[in-house]
Formats: structure tokens, sequence, C-alpha cells
């Protein structure tokens, strides 16, 4: 059972601003990290319960690195229970870098006059989905500038495009979004396009910063932003998924914060978001930031591990802006989705220079380039189930009913099978034989370890359907 949740607050109201940041402060200067409070801690997030925004603090102020290492093992011991050994995977399409903002950490800014602004058309897009349906990927994130160009309409009349293409045995069978905030009927509107999350970065929830490194454009609206996806749950889009970009602000504030925002969305809606996101700043075309709060990878790793404790049941997604080495350690601490075959350029999957890093084409910098094949291979090699699963959004398994499935732990049962069958799909049309050599070696091997007879025996019918031609099978 999960603990009681924190009570809820006044200013806990429908789409309102909620943060104050003096609470947030006076919790990590106030808070003692005693060893027994952070086991009795660690212990309560493995029973699968949330922590609250005091506990959440304990674990940031804890400096020893005795305790650090235990933290570290309880968000991997957690991780296991929750997600098993399946990560999920997808790629990132760039529709249009058009912007009408000014942040100064990113390379679309308004201000800088040395990026090319394109807007990918219809056939552009349809060539760009088919190269990342070749490649063997079945969900996509697509990317706008915030622009008015880039309003509800289009956003749904591209997310139509997407879906209809169609490459061979490839698909796209889930779309989520990453755009600027909307008003309720524009989230109508995207909800109606069947989108799957609806994505919104705070970048920091500390708001003098926040209108520091915003100077210009319709982005300095701090709580326009941060009431967002209050908006987009009105509109009847359940499944949200929030961010912060670390190094813009002290890095255990925005953990605080995005805890504090989970706490809302539960407190006011029902359900939390289905996803976090935690990027950090990387180098960009006109980058202008003050580096004084940059993370270090010690540090990243901590709040990774401390937000998959705080937050049991809620995806953690990891970018390619991370190097790969880095990103094999985090999946240990509690990522459980990470993009492949990463391209952030404007039209680069069909691009064959693509991955030679025009900073004039890139709203950042990313480390990770390595192809989708590559990936899945060093994965399997891992243990790990690469997974291209979108059943539960196309059940319904979305907001409430994913909480249902997932509180109880019972989400492992339909995660690994779903891994494995989509797995095999990936291995039956895309992979190299070497590749699918391993990655049925690795089926059979978690087949292997299934308890629950019933289901073994239905995940090997449907892996013999899936030899024979048939696509698309999932619990």
């Amino acid at each position: 059972m999960l603990a009681p949740a924190e009570p809820v607050r006044i200013k806990d109201k429908r789409m309102e601003p909620f943060l104050d940041p003096e609470e947030l402060w006076n919790l990590l200067r106030s808070t003692p990290a005693p060893k027994e409070r952070v086991r009795g801690l660690i212990a309560k997030s493995l029973d699968k319960n949330r922590l609250t925004l005091e506990e959440t603090a304990v674990l940031l102020n804890v400096k020893e690195p005795e305790l650090l290492e235990e933290i570290k093992d309880g968000a991997r011991t957690l991780k296991q229970r929750v997600y098993g050994e399946r990560i999920v995977l997808f790629a990132p399409l760039y529709i249009g870098n058009l912007c009408s903002n000014n942040c100064v950490y990113c390379g679309f800014k308004a201000s800088n006059l040395s990026v090319k602004r394109i807007t990918l058309n219809r056939e552009q897009l349809i060539q760009q989905v088919s190269a990342l349906e070749n490649a063997g990927h079945k969900r996509l994130i697509l990317v706008y500038g915030e622009h008015p160009a880039y309003d509800a309409h289009f956003i749904a009349e591209t997310v139509g495009i997407v879906y209809s293409v169609k490459s061979g045995r490839g698909e796209i069978r889930r779309l989520n979004v990453n755009a600027a905030p909307l008003d309720i009927e524009g989230f109508r509107i995207v909800k109606d396009a069947r989108i799957g999350t609806y994505q919104i970065f705070q970048e920091t929830y500390h708001e003098g910063t926040y209108r520091k490194v915003h100077p210009a454009g319709i982005k300095q609206d701090y709580n326009w932003r941060l009431t967002a996806l209050d908006r987009a749950q009105e509109a009847g889009i359940d499944d949200v998924g929030i961010g912060a970009l670390f190094g813009l602000y002290d890095w255990r504030f925005e953990v605080l914060g995005l805890v504090r925002h989970t706490a809302h969305l539960e407190s006011v809606y029902g359900v939390g978001p289905h996803t976090i996101s935690f990027p950090r700043v990387q180098h960009a075309s006109h980058f202008e930031l003050d580096r004084s709060h940059m993370v270090s990878d010690f540090d990243f790793t901590r709040l990774v591990a401390i937000l998959r404790l705080a937050v049991p049941y809620t995806g953690l997604i990891l970018t390619a802006r991370e190097p790969a080495a880095l990103r094999d350690e985090l999946i240990q601490y509690g990522v459980s989705q990470i993009d492949g075959g990463t391209n952030i350029e404007m039209g680069g999957y069909t691009n064959p220079v693509a991955h030679e890093q025009d900073p004039e084409l890139e709203q950042f910098q990313i480390h990770d380039d390595r192809p989708l094949n590559t990936i899945i291979d060093e994965l399997i090699g891992q243990g790990l189930i690469p997974s291209f699963c979108t059943a539960c959004y196309r059940t319904g398994r979305t907001g409430e009913h994913f909480m249902e499935f997932s509180v109880p732990g019972f989400i492992k049962r339909y995660c690994q099978p779903n891994a494995l069958l989509t797995l095999a799909e990936y291995l039956e049309d895309y992979a190299p034989p070497a590749i699918k050599e391993k990655g049925y070696r690795l089926i059979r091997a978690k087949l292997g370890t299934m308890q629950e007879k019933n289901i073994k025996n239905q995940v090997s019918r449907r892996l013999k359907e899936i030899r024979e031609g048939k696509r698309d099978i999932y619990f």
C-alpha cells in the first residue's frame, strides 16, 4: 500500500501556481540527514511508497560516502522491482526550429541569426519518419520550437502525418510531444490527434533564475509555463511529462521542484506525471550561460538515484545529451527510458553527414550518437531487454488507470512480456544476424526465469507467431 500522500495544500488549486521557493529552501537548509533516518527512507521507497518533500530533502542533504552508496544501491533495487530489466527506446524528431524566445542556453534562440531556420514540410517529414521506421523505431517524440507557427492545429496535423507513414513492416505506434504550453482548447485539439505524453519542461523552478535565462519572448511568463500541464489535464490529457534543465540553478532545489510538481498534480488531478526528464545544460551555438550551477557527473548520479527513490512509479528519461558510458551507469539507478540512434539536426535522419554535429543545425550538443543497432546490441550484452512497447497507451493504461496497474507492482507483469515481444519484432525485421542471435539467446534466458507458467506459455506462443510473420501483439 502507498503511504498517505502529503497534505493537500491550500495553494494546490486547479491551474494556479503552487510552488513556494522558501518552502523548498527551508527544507534544504534545516533538514538533517541522520544515518538511521536515511536508511528508513530507503526502506520506505523500496516498499514502493512515494517520498514527501521533507523526506526527499533528507536524501538531498546526505554527504557521507557510505550513505550515498546506500542511496544508489536502494535506487538500483527499486528500479529492478518496479520496472524489471527492460529499457524503453525512442527517438526525438525535430519538426521545426522557428522560435520566438531568447533562452540564453539554447542554440535556437531568436537572436541567433546564424542558425538555419527550417520547418519540415509534409514530404520531408515523411522521409524522416520512414528513415526512423526503417531503423526499427516504434516510439517517437516530436519536438517543436516555441513559435506561433507551431500552434495546436499544426501539431495535430504533423502528428497525423507521422502516424500515417508505413515503411515496410515499420510503423510508429506512439507519438509523444515536446512543445510550447497551450490553452485548454489547444490541448484538446492535440489530444484528439491521439498523442501519447505531452511533455513540458519548466527548465528551472526558481522564478528569479527563470526570468534571467528567458529574457525575451512568450516563454518569459513563469506561471503560464508552471501551470501548463494543469491545463493539459483539464483538457483530458492525463499522460504528461515534466522536467528541469540542470545547470541553471542549484540542482537540489530543482529536484525538490520536480517532486513538488509531482505532488501538485497528484493532489489536484489524482495522478502524477508519467515521466520526469532531467537533461543537463550542454554547449550550444551562441551559448551565453553563467556556468556556476553546472552539475558534475558525481552529483548527477546522486540526483537520478534520489529521484528514483522519491517517485517509484514515474518513468525517468535520460537523453543522448549524456555520453554512452554515463548513460550505461545511470540506467542502473532508475532510468527507464532512453533515446537511441539520436539525431537532433533538422532533417538529420536522412542527412549523410548527420553526425558531424554542425552547431548551426542543432539546439544543443549531444554526446551519444551511437546507432540504434549498437545501443540494442550493448543493452542485450548487459542482460537488459530493449523495449519498443506501446501497450499501456494503446490499451488505456494511462493516467489513473496506469497507476492502478503500476502502484501495486503489477506493471512488471506487463512490461517484461511486452518488451520481449517488441524485441522479437525488432530482431526479425531489422537486426543484423549477430544481434538477432544474441537477442534470441536473451529472450530464451528471460523466458526461463518466468515464474508464472500461464504468462510464460502465452509469451512463448506469441513469440512463435511473431517468427511466423504476425506483428503488433501485446498484453
